[in-house]
């Protein structure tokens, strides 16, 4: 009885935090960039039931009888890092990233996730944005909501530079060094920016060419979610590259990339474990039911 009521409480507690996971991917609805937890449980380990039979003290036969569950546990969440719809804003600050990074010989499912023949889980590389913050830390973000600050650099919604090709923030002047209004700018597919009406490259300080620097992560199941649809890399990691040539990589103007999260999927996920919990509360109160009947009834008798 008691067994059971501990699998029902863990289950209860493993529903709460699914839940807790779907409602803050409904909460983020509406943040550019956004990408969805999914809520993963596992079943606590089995424990193998046998009866050991004779009654003589010698313990000679042992039956197997098979396995038991012993309860359900929530693991880490972890993010879904689909492409998510580009919306047009019309603000030339705004920028997305539409990409569909590969890895040879390895085919990713729609989630971003490949299984190799050993057994071996590898996620498909993810494309982002470089962003610098006041304390000099990189942080990758896909919220592309950019904006032009007083001295000319592109810095997003919390005041981080965005950085170029050479890590560097990125300052947007005229020849006569004064801050170029964002309208007269223009940014190409490949990352370069451009004067909207020359069409000639934008240079910085050095006189070289301006061009984002988009990064590539390998394992994006690595990055920690700072939050406002930031992310950064553990400590220790080492700095990721810039994406190829090669690579499946498009940045577009006057857009930004909505979260990916699926309304009616998270709602419907939602409902399925507010309804696991009550089920295992019921569950609950009975077994609680059950043990006050054996302590005031039973024992009586």
């Amino acid at each position: 009885m008691l067994r059971g009521l501990h699998t029902a409480t863990a289950g209860m507690i493993a529903n709460q935090r699914r839940h807790d996971t779907i409602t803050n991917n409904i909460a983020n609805l509406n943040t550019p960039g956004f990408k969805a937890n999914t809520a993963v449980t596992r079943s606590f380990p089995e424990m193998l039931i046998s009866l050991v039979g004779g009654g003589d003290g010698t313990n000679a036969e042992v039956r197997s009888i098979g396995r038991l569950n012993t309860g359900v546990l929530a693991e880490e969440a972890p993010m879904l890092f689909a492409q998510g719809d580009l919306v047009q804003t019309g603000n030339m600050s705004d920028f997305a990233i539409v990409s569909n990074l590969q890895t040879p010989g390895v085919l990713f499912d729609a989630s971003g996730k490949a299984v190799t023949e050993d057994g071996e889980r590898i996620y498909q590389p993810q494309a982002m944005f470089a962003v610098r913050t006041a304390e000099g830390e990189e942080q990758y973000t896909r919220n592309g909501t950019f904006t032009v600050d007083a001295a000319g650099q592109l810095v997003t919604g919390e005041g981080y530079l965005v950085l170029d090709a050479q890590r560097r923030p990125i300052r947007l002047v005229d020849g006569a060094g004064a801050p170029k209004p964002i309208s007269e700018v223009r940014l190409l597919s490949d990352g370069r920016l451009v004067d909207t009406v020359s069409g000639a490259p934008l240079l910085d300080e050095n006189g070289e060419g301006i061009s984002l620097f988009v990064a590539r992560i390998e394992d994006p199941n690595r990055l920690i979610r700072i939050g406002n649809g930031n992310f950064r890399l553990p400590e220790g990691d080492d700095l990721p590259g810039a994406i190829g040539a090669e690579d499946e990589v498009e940045l577009v103007q006057g857009y930004v990339e909505q979260s990916n999260v699926d309304p009616v999927q998270a709602m419907v996920d939602l409902m399925a474990a507010q309804r696991a919990y009550e089920t295992n509360q019921r569950l609950v109160q009975y077994y609680d039911q059950s043990l006050g009947k054996a302590v005031t009834e039973v024992g009586r008798v």
